[in-house]
């Protein structure tokens, strides 16, 4: 499939409206719902991929397909299962993306923890092997990938650290220029991902959703292409292929459960994306039920679900990926939730920085908070009895632990040195 260029079929569809776009006609957001925004709400006009489901004509496939087998890289799964899901991409080339191993990530099957045999099957999906340690990669490479067919060589986004570093790497790969705006209190260690990427880094003096604003005016001013989250409906394109591995690693089978993360609500309308595509080609016969999970001291999203009038509450969390006062994609992400009766819930900074620990300790994946805390969210589910036993549970583990060391500080004893002899070491060992 070597150089095949593609008819993708599809349209941009505003997630509030209605209205449709075809994809030369807008790349971000709804120019009509856009007018009525105001800076203190999440914004109106987020549009969303739609694709020609009639005329693909996939079917679903007849037997497992190995996913450990080359080529080992996501974009080319879709070409061994029927070889067409490549077509549920928005890119005309394959050769665009990047030569990285993106995606593809393990899922393990946990049977216990601390000692305790689990009632149900757990599944852990470590996206944590992406090539910059986090599931934004897959969102990256898409952006890249159609910055490049478009003739952009500058891609520019805000973040709070996992994104920023994602694009950055991305784009190092890809030859491409990438400059990455984050608030002043984003983690060292991102920060340092993405200067040791070669992008430009621009640190503000304020919050994410301030570094967001300079990036969409920077945008406007300089012509560079914008892979801000919801922003650019291409980022959930990227994360929908979560659930395209899913789908074939749980043998074409669908979850009772899966624990997601949620800040500004992008992943978990990835992951409902990729699920709904599958459904609107006749591939699945149900929805998995997804559960958002968030920071108690950021919940600006699931807080205000059900509410007519959209408050904020000043998000502070050791959580910083998931630290987001505006949720940019709400109204996609409540529309997923009514639509396919998804569940939430919020989870302290305590119990993320247990989740983390216990997840440690148990299976050796080490996550930062962001992505502890939809393990916090199943820890909360199983103490609570609402998993039945021979149930199906997914965690989605999205970015690594050695992203943000400085969270978990408060759970760290490191102990006292030791004279270098036995007698020493028998002390301590008793």
């Amino acid at each position: 499939m070597k150089n095949k260029k593609r008819n993708t079929g599809f349209v941009y569809q505003c997630v509030n409206c209605g209205k449709q776009f075809d994809e030369h006609e807008a790349l971000y957001l709804c120019p009509q719902c856009t007018k009525s925004n105001q800076p203190s709400e999440p914004p109106k006009g987020v549009l969303k991929t739609i694709y020609d489901y009639k005329n693909l004509n996939l079917a679903a496939p007849s037997k497992p397909v190995s996913l450990w087998k080359k080529p080992a890289n996501i974009w080319k799964i879709y070409q061994q299962i029927k070889d067409r899901f490549v077509d549920l991409l928005p890119i005309k080339n394959m050769e665009s993306l990047p030569n990285l191993r993106i995606g593809n990530t393990p899922l393990y099957s946990i049977d216990k923890l601390d000692n305790t045999k689990l009632t149900f099957q757990l599944f852990l999906k470590d996206d944590t092997q992406n090539p910059t340690s986090s599931l934004k990669d897959r969102a990256s490479a898409v952006v890249s990938a159609y910055a490049k067919e478009k003739g952009f060589d500058t891609i520019i986004t805000a973040s709070t650290g996992n994104a920023g570093s994602s694009l950055a790497g991305i784009c190092a790969s890809q030859g491409q220029k990438a400059i990455i705006i984050v608030p002043e209190t984003a983690p060292l260690a991102k920060l340092t991902q993405i200067i040791m990427y070669g992008a430009t880094i621009v640190t503000v003096k304020g919050t994410y959703d301030d570094a967001y604003d300079l990036s969409i005016k920077a945008t406007e001013e300089f012509g560079w292409y914008n892979r801000n989250t919801a922003f650019n409906p291409l980022t959930i394109e990227g994360k929908k292929t979560v659930a395209f591995e899913l789908y074939e690693q749980l043998n074409f089978t669908i979850p009772d459960k899966i624990f997601v993360p949620v800040g500004d609500g992008v992943i978990i309308s990835g992951l409902y994306k990729g699920y709904e595509d599958l459904l609107m080609l006749n591939i699945i016969e149900k929805m998995p039920t997804i559960v958002a999970v968030q920071s108690k001291g950021s919940d600006n999203l699931v807080r205000n679900l059900q509410n007519k009038l959209f408050h904020i509450e000043p998000s502070a969390t050791i959580a910083d990926s998931i630290s987001v006062d505006i949720p940019r994609n709400f109204y996609m992400t409540q529309q997923f939730l009514q639509t396919y009766n998804g569940e939430s819930l919020t989870v302290s900074d305590d119990e993320i920085l247990m989740a983390s620990a216990i997840l440690a300790r148990n299976t050796g994946l080490f996550a930062e908070p962001a992505a502890a805390a939809a393990f916090a969210g199943f820890l909360s589910y199983h103490n609570s009895n609402k998993l039945p036993d021979d149930s199906d549970n997914v965690v989605l583990i999205t970015g690594s632990g050695l992203k943000d060391l400085k969270a978990v500080n408060t759970r760290m004893e490191i102990p006292k040195s030791i004279k270098p002899s036995i007698e020493e070491l028998k002390k301590i060992m008793q």
